[in-house]
């Protein structure tokens, strides 16, 4: 095929749905990150909570994010695209606000009735809900807008989109943050998911559905994911590869924390956290392309320990260079393992259950978060302020990463892949 007939095949191969989609997501990316860059540090200076604490809430915020799709993938065949995709830029317009406006006077009777804890317990839970139903959506409208022969195109760009988004995000907040304070990144990421709200209400058409797409409803994914839970193989790989991930957030919750008290307050971290989706977006294809022949399992099992080493850098020197080096390290470690974690799932789900399957394949990022937070705080008060050794908490945190790998050998070992076992 030529290359005017592909590039025929393409400009023709997409419904507007789709490009409203994927548009809107990069901005919800670009709010969603720009936020994550912040959130530790604003936690910190801004509302006084210690590092523990600041760790906790933005584990429960992270857990929240990427557990939900699961359920609102359902509402998304309930409502429909439109609506649920409206709904959700509403309820992050929302959130992101009243997350930005927790000291501002109009909070006070709030303030007066439930403690900062609290309070700021419930009012996460708010832009929490918006990306848990926003990614089930994009995901959705780019199957159902996208031609079967561009479909493979259609989730490529949509992965670049969310990159860009990732890289956008931080470097925004490093622009914002600094010179009008933290709360000001919330309140421009509301901005930003507003006008995405209009963008959906005047552009977005409902995609076409197909018989294939028909919704499965709320008690359907809760059958579903009794079904998940009782398959103990399942189960125990998504708890191994957890791991992957408790190491990965690092960078949004120990890594602020320790620059902003033990290296150089000044740093901008936002601007420092930008480099990994950079790499990502840059190197991405280029890795896919040298990795292709190193089998699914092994690669993952690579990617992880790879993301464990990265975090030895800053054990060994710490800087804003170290940091950036040590990011540019961890993206290197995802490229080799994101695409073969999902090829890996498709191929240990049960025949005619790859996509009840496919759909928990965000419990790890989920579970990864709630115990990083748990973790990620605590280790830079104790390492730092009560032993004395904060560097020691990359040297925990790499240990993590090389466990999992371990553990991921011992897995394949003990445990015979799906296809082994069919007659």
């Amino acid at each position: 095929m030529s290359f005017s007939e592909r590039w025929q095949e393409i400009r023709t191969g997409f419904e507007r749905p789709f490009w409203v989609a994927n548009i809107s997501e990069l901005f919800e990316r670009l709010s969603y990150y720009s936020v994550q860059a912040v959130l530790a540090l604003y936690l910190v200076k801004s509302l006084h909570f210690a590092d523990a604490q600041a760790g906790d809430l933005i584990g429960y915020f992270g857990a929240v994010v990427w557990f939900l799709p699961i359920f609102g993938g359902a509402l998304a065949d309930l409502l429909g695209f439109r609506r649920t995709l409206a709904f959700a830029y509403l309820v992050l317009t929302i959130g992101y606000f009243l997350l930005g406006s927790l000291n501002a006077p109009f909070m006070a009777p709030m303030r007066a009735i439930m403690t900062m804890p609290h309070l700021l317990l419930l009012i996460l839970l708010i832009p929490a809900l918006g990306p848990a139903i926003v990614k089930p959506c994009v995901v959705g409208t780019t199957a159902r807008a996208s031609k079967e022969n561009v479909r493979s195109i259609g989730y490529s760009i949509y992965y670049t989109l969310v990159n860009v988004g990732g890289a956008l995000g931080p470097l925004l907040a490093s622009v914002i943050g600094p010179k009008y304070g933290e709360a000001n990144v919330f309140r421009l990421a509301s901005v930003f998911v507003f006008i995405m709200f209009l963008f959906v209400l005047f552009f977005f058409k409902e995609p076409t559905r197909t018989a294939a797409a028909s919704g499965v409803g709320l008690v359907a994914t809760m059958r579903n994911f009794v079904t998940v839970v009782s398959n103990i193989r399942f189960m125990t790989f998504l708890l191994i590869f957890s791991g992957f991930y408790i190491v990965f957030w690092q960078m949004y919750i120990a890594l602020p924390l320790y620059f902003s008290r033990f290296v150089f307050p000044a740093a901008n971290v936002p601007r420092i956290l930008s480099t990994e989706a950079i790499a990502v977006i840059c190197l991405q294809v280029a890795v896919a392309y040298a990795i292709r022949k190193i089998p699914t399992f092994a690669a993952m099992t690579l990617g992880i320990a790879i993301a464990g080493a990265s975090w030895l850098i800053l054990a060994v020197h710490t800087s804003p260079w170290a940091a950036v080096a040590a990011l540019a390290v961890l993206a290197l470690g995802e490229m080799i393992q994101a695409a073969r974690y999902y090829e890996y799932i498709s191929r240990l789900a049960p025949v005619g259950q790859q996509g009840t399957y496919m759909g928990f394949a965000f419990l790890p990022i989920a579970i990864g978060f709630l115990i990083g937070g748990k973790i990620g705080g605590r280790m830079v008060h104790y390492f730092g302020d009560v032993v004395g050794t904060p560097r020691t908490v990359w040297l925990v945190i790499a240990g993590i990463g090389f466990a999992t790998a371990a553990l991921m050998l011992v897995f394949n070992a003990f445990v015979k892949p799906l296809q082994e076992a069919k007659p």
